[in-house]
C-alpha cells in the first residue's frame, strides 16, 4: 500500500496586507514502479544461455560425437563386407600404384584381383549343387544316425533282457532335441530384443576406435608444443611471423591469407617437404638467415629444418624433421649386413648413408677427387675410411694410405694397401709427401702411355692432410715440406694430381679438419671434384669446405651440431643425385666401426693375391736386399721383376732407388736362384727366394758352430 506525502509550502508572496497568513498544502504520490520483465524475454535469454554455455556445447558435442561414431561405424564395417564380397580393394591398390607410376606393382595387384574374381566364380558354382548335395547328405546321415541308434538299443535290450530298451537310445536323442527346443524358444525373445542393441553397440566399438567422426565432434587434444603436425596453415604462420615486413604484408594482403604460396606438403623421409613460392619484394636469402626463428615458429629445432633453393624462381624449399627423428640412428652400413657385396670404381656407387628424406645415399667415385673436412671428433675418419672399405672390394683398386694423426684408424689396411704410413711427427709428413711425389711420378708414366691404355685405379689417402700443409720441416735445397708456395713439395704434388690425375685414374683423397687458407690452401680445396664438411664453426669454414655455390644454395655445415650431428655431413658433388635446383645434399653416414672395418678388409684381401704393404723406414739404415727382396715379395706366389724393382725403391729410395735388372740379377745369382720367365716375362718366385735365405741362415750356422 502506497503512502502519500505531504509537503507544507509557506506562501510569502508580497501582496495586499492580508489579515492573515495563508497556508497551502499539496499531497504529491509517489513514482510508479517499473513494469516487470515479461515471461517471453526472461525465457528467451535463459534459453540462450543454456545454449551457448560451455556445458552444453560440450554434451552436445559428446551426443553428436557417439551417434557418429554409430555411423561411421556402419560405414566401416559395410566398406569392409563390400572390399571382402568384391575386388574393390584390388582395384583401389592397382590404381594407387598406376599413380605412382609403379607398373610393376599395378600390374601384381591387377593379377591378384583376377584371381579373386575366378575364387569367387568357383564358390558361387558350388552353391547351385549344394542344395542337392545338403539334401543327400541329410538323408544319408539321418537314416544312418537312425540305424545307429537302433542297433544300440537292440544290443542293450539284449544286455537287459528288456525288449523297451530298443527305443532307448532314440528316445534320449528326441528328449534332447525337445530341450534345445525349449531353451531357444526361451532365449528367443530376449535375444531378438537385444540383438539390434548388440548390433548398434558393435558399430559404436569400431567407430569409436576409428575416430569416425567429423573433427568437429571429436574431443580436444591438448598438444604440448613439441612435434605439431606440419599443415598449410602452420607453415603461413610461421613466415608471417618470421620477422620479414614486406612478407607480412603481402600474407596480410593476400585473398587466401598466403595459401598460393605453398606448394603440396609431401612426405620426405624423415620429416616433410614444401616449396614456397615467395611474393615480389622478398629475397631468397632474407628466409635462409632466419632459419632459426623459422624453426621455433614452427616448433622445431633450429638443426630440424633446412631451407634451401629449388630450381624455381623466387621459391624455398622447407624439409622439416619429425621431432626428434635426426637423433635416432639410421642403421648398419650394407657393406656390414651384405657379405657378398662387391664393389665396381667405373660403374658402381659407394653406400655411404642416407639423405634426410631416408633415401640411400650413393657416391661415385670414378675419376673424382675427393676432400673431406670438420671439426675435430665428428667422424671425419670413419666416413672417408668407409668409402675406401667398399672401393676395396673391388680387387683392381691400389690404394696408398698415409695417416698423419696415426692411432690406428687404419691399422686394417695393413696387408691391403700397397703403402701405409701412419704417424704424426715431421719425420711422417715427409715420407707422405714422398709418397703422394711418387704418386705424380706414377701418373706421369701413365699418362706417357700409349693412347686408349686403360690403368686401374690408385687411391691416395692422406687423412689429417692439415698436419702435411702446416709442417715446417726442410729439404736438403731448403725447400718446405709444408705451406702453399710454390717451392712447397707436398701442395705441388697434390696440385699435380689434381690437374691430371683423374685422366689416368690416380686419385687425391684427402681428409682434414678445422680448414683455413692456411692448413688447407684455396687452389687444393677447389681441385677436389667431391667436397664434404661435417659440422664446423663458422659460415666462412663453410664456404672454404664446399664452395661459394653451395653454400649460396643454402648449404650450412656451420649449423649442424658438434657432438650431436657426428656423421652428418653436407656434400656438393656430381657423384650423388642431388635434387634439380640444389647445389648440395645432406647425409647422415653410416658408422662402421674398427671390428666391422677388419671384417670387410679381411674379405677384399680374400679377393686379392696378397698384397705386401710397404711401410717407411728409416734413412741410412743397413740393408739385406735379398730379405728385402723376399719382402716385397710377400705372400704372392710370384712377382714380375719390375714390380720388384718399384717396390724396393718405394722401401729405401736411398738403398734401392738406383736399382736395375742386373742389379736384382747379380744378387739372386750370389745366393743360387735367378728371374725366370712367367707368360713370357721375368719374374721371380717367392719358393726360391725363400730357399736361398733358408739356405744362407743354414751356411751362417754352421759356420758359427764351427
Amino acid at each position: 500500500m502506497s503512502e502519500n506525502v505531504v509537503h507544507l509550502h509557506k506562501d510569502t508572496t508580497p501582496a495586499e496586507p492580508a489579515p492573515a497568513t495563508v497556508t497551502t498544502l499539496t499531497v504529491v504520490p509517489d513514482p510508479a514502479p517499473p513494469a516487470p520483465t515479461p515471461l517471453w524475454v526472461r525465457s528467451g535469454r535463459a534459453l540462450k544461455h543454456a545454449v551457448t554455455h560451455e556445458s552444453t556445447k560440450t554434451a552436445a558435442r559428446t551426443v553428436a560425437r557417439h551417434t557418429l561414431y554409430v555411423a561411421g561405424g556402419a560405414r566401416i564395417v559395410g566398406r569392409r563386407a563390400w572390399d571382402g564380397r568384391t575386388a574393390a580393394r584390388y582395384e583401389r591398390f592397382m590404381r594407387t600404384a598406376e599413380a605412382a607410376g609403379n607398373m610393376e606393382t599395378a600390374a601384381e595387384w591387377e593379377e591378384r584381383g583376377q584371381h579373386f574374381r575366378d575364387a569367387r566364380h568357383r564358390r558361387r558354382m558350388d552353391l547351385l549343387h549344394s542344395p542337392v548335395d545338403a539334401a543327400k547328405g541329410l538323408l544319408v546321415g539321418t537314416g544312418t544316425g537312425i540305424g545307429s541308434l537302433v542297433a544300440l538299443g537292440v544290443v542293450m535290450a539284449v544286455a537287459t533282457k528288456d525288449a523297451s530298451d530298443v527305443v532307448t537310445p532314440l528316445m534320449a536323442v528326441v528328449n534332447f532335441i525337445n530341450l534345445l527346443i525349449t531353451i531357444v524358444s526361451v532365449v528367443w525373445g530376449p535375444l531378438v530384443t537385444l540383438g539390434p542393441f548388440l548390433a548398434l553397440l558393435a558399430l559404436w566399438a569400431v567407430g569409436s576406435k576409428q575416430q569416425a567422426a567429423p573433427q568437429w565432434a571429436l574431443p580436444a587434444t591438448v598438444r604440448n608444443g613439441d612435434g605439431e603436425p606440419i599443415t598449410p596453415s602452420i607453415v603461413v604462420k610461421a613466415l608471417r611471423d618470421l620477422g620479414v615486413p614486406a612478407l607480412r604484408k603481402a600474407i596480410k594482403e593476400m585473398g587466401d591469407a598466403g595459401a598460393s604460396m605453398l606448394g603440396p606438403i609431401r612426405i620426405a623421409g624423415c620429416g616433410v617437404e614444401v616449396d614456397v613460392t615467395l611474393p615480389s619484394g622478398v629475397a631468397t636469402n632474407e628466409v635462409q638467415g632466419k632459419r632459426r626463428k623459422l624453426a621455433e615458429n614452427l616448433t622445431r629445432h633450429e638443426h630440424e629444418v633446412f631451407v634451401t633453393i629449388p630450381q624455381a624462381a623466387r621459391t624455398v624449399r622447407l624439409w622439416i624433421a619429425d621431432s626428434g627423428a635426426l637423433d635416432e640412428p639410421i642403421g648398419p652400413s650394407p657393406l656390414v649386413t651384405d657379405e657378398t657385396m662387391t664393389a665396381d670404381y667405373a660403374k658402381g656407387r659407394a653406400p655411404w648413408g642416407q639423405d634426410l628424406r631416408g633415401d640411400a645415399a650413393a657416391l661415385s667415385l670414378y675419376q673424382r677427387h675427393l676432400l673431406i673436412t670438420g671439426l675435430s671428433n665428428q667422424g671425419k675418419t670413419v666416413a672417408l675410411r668407409s668409402l675406401a672399405l667398399w672401393l676395396a672390394l673391388d680387387r683392381s683398386v691400389e690404394f696408398w694410405v698415409g695417416d698423419l694423426k696415426g692411432v690406428g684408424d687404419w691399422n686394417m689396411f695393413d696387408g691391403l694397401a700397397a703403402r701405409l704410413i701412419q704417424g704424426p711427427t715431421d719425420e711422417h709428413v715427409i715420407q707422405v709427401t714422398e709418397m703422394v711425389e711418387d704418386a705424380v711420378e706414377e701418373m706421369n708414366r701413365r699418362i706417357q702411355a700409349p693412347p686408349g691404355t686403360q690403368f686401374p685405379a690408385l687411391i691416395v689417402i692422406v687423412d689429417e692432410a692439415q698436419m702435411a700443409f702446416m709442417c715446417p720441416a726442410k729439404d736438403d735445397e731448403k725447400r718446405p715440406y709444408g705451406g702453399s708456395k710454390a717451392t712447397s713439395r707436398y701442395f705441388m704434388a697434390v696440385r699435380k694430381i689434381h690437374n691430371q690425375g683423374r685422366a689416368v685414374n690416380v686419385l687425391m683423397w684427402q681428409g682434414t679438419q678445422d680448414p683455413t687458407d692456411q692448413n688447407l690452401p684455396k687452389l687444393v680445396r677447389e681441385g677436389a671434384h667431391t667436397r664434404a664438411s661435417l659440422a664446423l664453426g663458422t659460415e666462412s669454414q663453410a664456404r672454404m669446405a664446399l664452395g661459394d655455390k653451395a653454400v649460396d644454395g643454402g648449404a650450412a655445415p656451420n649449423l649442424l651440431r658438434p657432438g650431436l650431428d657426428q656423421g652428418t655431413l653436407v656434400l656438393a658433388s656430381s657423384g650423388i643425385a642431388i635434387p634439380a635446383g640444389q647445389a648440395s645434399i645432406t647425409v647422415r653416414t653410416h658408422y662402421i666401426d674398427d671390428d666391422a672395418a677388419e671384417a670387410i678388409v679381411d674379405r677384399a684381401k680374400a679377393l686379392r693375391d696378397g698384397v705386401t704393404t710397404l711401410h717407411a723406414v728409416d734413412r741410412g739404415e743397413e740393408r739385406d736386399p735379398l730379405a728385402d727382396i723376399a719382402h716385397v715379395i710377400g705372400d704372392a706366389p710370384r712377382l714380375l721383376t719390375l714390380d720388384i724393382l718399384k717396390r724396393l725403391a718405394i722401401l729405401s729410395e736411398d738403398a734401392y732407388g738406383d736399382w736395375t735388372f742386373g742389379d736384382l740379377k747379380r744378387v739372386l745369382e750370389a745366393e743360387g736362384e735367378e728371374p725366370k720367365k712367367s707368360n713370357g716375362r721375368m719374374a721371380v718366385h717367392r719358393d726360391h727366394v725363400l730357399r736361398a735365405l733358408a739356405n744362407r741362415d743354414s751356411e751362417g750356422s754352421a759356420s758359427a758352430s764351427e
